[in-house]
């Protein structure tokens, strides 16, 4: 059984994150082969849209954590930035269905999709910090650029769970649905898309998106940099030990941080 299903019909790719009993939490190797399917259906003629959810009762859950740990991001290539390159370079329209868990990246990956359609279970939460790291995916930059700086240090610094309503305010999600119209929904979208003439759709979102496409591969730099540093620092240890003991963690007497440069 793959990690990712993938299925083409109409001009619409179905992506299907396929880990439920995981709720779609992601490894290194799930990243590999989802930039190698952005960037093939990217060039590939019969895809016109695709659609990505998740199988079960979640969308993504973020990273796999024993996975992560055995297989960390460095600060150059790694699997996380193949994909979020794939991502910033994606012309193509994304349409993606989210129900129950999205955390981490299960939220920060879906600032690059152009339709966002929430099922009434939906629970964003970017728990970045509580996890002694920082965010990646470029919403450095793109968060901010959609919310506001009030509001994305709020979903940052505190890394509190929200809800598919309090994320439609903010305009993270195109709509909120019941869950039973949720991929009805999001389907009914990308054929409404499929349907329109390609060259022009491709055209659209790419003159939508010049604006950013610097900013976001600058922020996705940094945050590769930065996201590796921290993850080898003495809070990181603890933090990440503590979610695995499923205790607290205990950030006093470790190592002070070095000063930055």
């Amino acid at each position: 059984m793959s990690d990712i299903n993938t299925e083409i019909s109409g001009g619409i790719l179905r992506v299907e994150l396929n880990r439920p009993a995981q709720k779609n939490a992601m490894t290194a190797g799930m990243y590999t082969s989802l930039a190698g399917i952005f960037k093939e259906a990217d060039k590939d003629e019969a895809v016109r849209v695709v659609l990505w959810h998740g199988a079960g009762d979640a969308f993504c859950a973020g990273n796999d954590i024993g996975d992560f740990l055995k297989n960390p991001p460095g600060p150059g290539e790694s699997p996380q930035s193949v994909l979020i390159n794939a991502f910033i370079g994606f012309e193509k329209p994304i349409v993606a269905a989210v129900q129950g868990a999205a955390v981490g990246g299960g939220t920060t990956m879906l600032a690059h999709c152009d339709f966002v359609y929430a099922g009434e279970s939906a629970k964003f939460k970017l728990p970045f910090i509580d996890l002694a790291l920082v965010p990646e995916f470029a919403s450095s930059f793109s968060m901010p650029a959609r919310v506001g700086h009030l509001r994305a240090a709020e979903m940052f610094l505190f890394g509190e769970p929200f809800t598919a309503e309090r994320a439609a305010e903010l305009g993270l999600v195109t709509r909120v649905l019941p869950d039973r119209d949720l991929l009805a929904t999001a389907t009914a979208t990308a054929q409404k898309l499929a349907a329109k003439p390609a060259g022009a759709l491709r055209a659209s979102k790419r003159l939508i998106k010049q604006a950013w496409v610097d900013q976001l591969r600058v922020a996705a730099k940094l945050e590769s940099r930065e996201f590796s540093e921290r993850l080898h620092s003495a809070e990181a240890s603890e933090a990440l030990t503590a979610f695995r003991e499923k205790r607290p963690p205990n950030f006093t007497n470790l190592p002070k941080p070095r000063a930055a440069e």
